[in-house]
């Protein structure tokens, strides 16, 4: 599909918006961060945004992070087996290494693959999730091709509070958590957040039997998490604060027919200490140190050499300055960033490496039009990077909004793309993006509908290539090289409406998502994929039912194995029985369908989890 592509299709598509308009729009009161680096009115935000709520997530029954964003907009995921499994997560068709992730501002994942660990990222901690689309490498730096996910734990505020959730459901799976926040008055005011959790499955085989790793056990996971979160007042305009989060994965994979307990370690560490003060009344300062470790280990025998272990360290030191003129906003920002690898066997890989950015934005309203821009330079060893953005949006009316935008990003090469042995290059460049995108918004309150089209056209791809290009020797089984281009071209539909006291929403993306060099689709992108919701209250009841699509993809470069199409019905209950006190029901995968979300790898079929919940709103 390019995206001439049929008006009739995209018509049909406008129409199942609007018929069935995403269940979850935002009104424009909400107060978005991602996408300036502070807190900013939706109205505001030209950027195409989506934000997932607390209620959703307490709502979701989901198993893990990759299946509450599975059902989001623009987002596509791949995943080797059940939760507790390694996943990516593509956004616009951009893969995992080409998007940031973030957790409460501290950016996370391995160096040596570029991309997060979604499996340990725990659910139960999370407060929201902030989805931005579209290059953002002026205001982060590199890997923000294709967007920026945001993870937000949980926060103190108000009285103390304590929640606590139990769930049972299929394959034996356990679910327990539990939180205490809160925050104290007067000038000097403390708040606190503390929570932990634990989640347990017994789990599918990884694999199917057509796979040559096919092992028939069962392959479970182990989950357990720890977040804190405290800001104190000092004075007036002065805040000090500290952030925490740790996670620990134990899961099972498949092997072959061993009888060796294969198996994989994850563990993220995220640390960070602020400090954020008003300096002059149209001044706010803020600086944060931060460490986030991305820990993995592998056992795959018995041996003592049967393990491989790869660890990055991360620590970032940045300065953020908020000017505000008039009603506009100057930011300025500083950010120092090391990553250091340590692995017990590529020795070629334990290597540290810094980048140092200097970064400016301004935003500003006059009446109905809004403007923003923003220019960053990055100085690396991977080689210095300069990125810009400007956007605008026009408000024909308080409901109905246009908006066009352009940013330049780049991704930097990974380790493994630079040092690995027998195919990383030190001598690999970044890719480049170069994104143009254009967007209609309408809401009222009560119906939203919201089109956006971009284009992203990348160059110097990072692709495996065999042979080797000319002047490159020494690579038996080909190497990391900057040979492709590519474009990610798109048009996404989301719309909500209330019809008879019945939630409605629906979103579409029709996507191009193509290797221009080889004129072949990205694996494992569909051309078409969406969603539709909806839910009803009845008293203290509420009943809600979901319908995730996508089209066929294929599992490899070449566009030889083909992945079907899918469509997933879940439903779910939720009941509030007594004060404070709930009960979630979720069946997911009502019909038991039986797909595939990358080649030979298991997928969950019907499942059904249940849980109680106590605690305040």
């Amino acid at each position: 599909m390019t995206l001439r592509t049929s008006r009739r299709a995209a018509l049909a598509s406008l129409a199942m918006a609007m018929a069935a308009p995403a269940i979850h729009a935002e009104p424009f009161n909400t107060v978005l961060v991602t996408a300036s680096r502070a807190p900013q009115p939706l109205a505001d935000v030209i950027s195409d945004s989506v934000t997932i709520g607390a209620a959703q997530i307490a709502e979701s029954g989901a198993g893990s992070i990759v299946d509450l964003l599975q059902r989001q907009r623009g987002i596509e995921v791949a995943r080797n087996g059940g939760p507790g499994t390694s996943s990516s997560v593509f956004i616009r068709g951009a893969n995992s290494n080409q998007n940031i992730v973030l957790v409460d501002g501290v950016r996370i994942g391995s160096s040596t693959t570029g991309a997060a660990n979604w499996s340990a990222i725990p659910l139960t901690a999370i407060d929201r999730i902030e989805i931005v689309y579209g290059p953002l490498s002026s205001l982060y730096g590199a890997d923000a091709v294709g967007g920026v996910i945001q993870i937000f734990t949980k926060t103190g505020k108000g009285a103390p509070a304590l929640t606590a959730f139990a769930g049972y459901g299929s394959d034996s799976t356990r679910e327990f958590d539990a939180s205490v926040s809160g925050a104290t008055g007067g000038e000097r005011s403390l708040s606190y957040a503390i929570s932990a959790g634990t989640e347990k499955s017994d789990g599918f085989s990884a694999t199917r039997p057509r796979s040559s790793l096919y092992n028939a056990d069962r392959d479970g996971y182990d989950k357990t998490n720890v977040a804190a979160q405290l800001r104190l007042q000092v004075a007036s305009g002065v805040e000090v604060g500290a952030l925490f989060l740790h996670s620990k994965l134990d899961s099972q994979y498949d092997s072959g027919a061993s009888a060796y307990d294969v198996r994989s370690e994850a563990q993220m560490a995220n640390v960070a200490v602020f400090g954020k003060a008003r300096l002059a009344p149209s001044w706010t300062s803020m600086m944060q140190y931060s460490q986030t470790r991305d820990k993995g280990v592998n056992y795959s025998s018995a041996a003592a050499s049967g393990y491989s272990r790869i660890d990055t360290t991360q620590n970032s030191l940045s300065w953020q300055n908020d000017v505000l003129i008039g009603a506009d906003v100057l930011q300025l920002l500083y950010e120092h960033r090391e990553e250091e690898v340590s692995t017990n066997g590529a020795d070629a890989l334990n290597r540290d490496r810094s980048t140092n950015s200097f970064a400016a934005s301004y935003n500003a309203r006059r009446g109905k039009q809004l403007f923003n821009a923003g220019v960053r330079r990055d100085r690396s060893g991977y080689g210095d990077k300069n990125t810009g953005s400007a956007g605008y949006g026009y408000s024909f009316s308080p409901v109905m909004r246009a908006t066009a935008s352009y940013g330049n990003s780049f991704r930097a090469p990974t380790y493994n793309e630079l040092y690995y042995p027998s195919y990383g290059n030190p001598a690999n460049r970044p890719e480049q993006g170069r994104n143009v995108e254009t967007g209609v918004r309408y809401d009222d309150g009560v119906n939203a509908l919201g089109i956006s089209y971009y284009r992203n056209r990348l160059t110097d791809l990072l692709v495996n290539t065999n042979p080797c290009p000319y002047g490159v020797s020494g690579y038996q089984f080909g190497c990391a090289y900057n040979v492709n281009r590519a474009q990610l071209q798109g048009v996404t539909i989301s719309g909500a409406t209330r019809l008879a006291g019945i939630d409605l929403g629906a979103s579409v993306d029709l996507q191009d998502a193509r290797d221009k060099t080889s004129d072949k689709r990205l694996a494992r992108r569909a051309k078409k994929h969406g969603s539709v919701n909806a839910a009803y209250v009845f008293g203290a009841i509420k009943a809600g039912a979901e319908l995730t699509l996508s089209g066929d993809r294929f599992d490899d470069a070449a566009n030889r194995n083909r992945l079907a199409g899918y469509g997933l019905v879940n439903l779910y209950a939720t009941y509030a029985f007594a004060r404070d006190w709930s009960m979630l029901v979720r069946w997911n995968n009502v019909g038991d369908k039986q797909y595939d979300l990358a080649r030979n790898y298991a997928t969950a079929g019907s499942k059904v989890f249940a849980g109680i919940r106590y605690g305040y709103k």
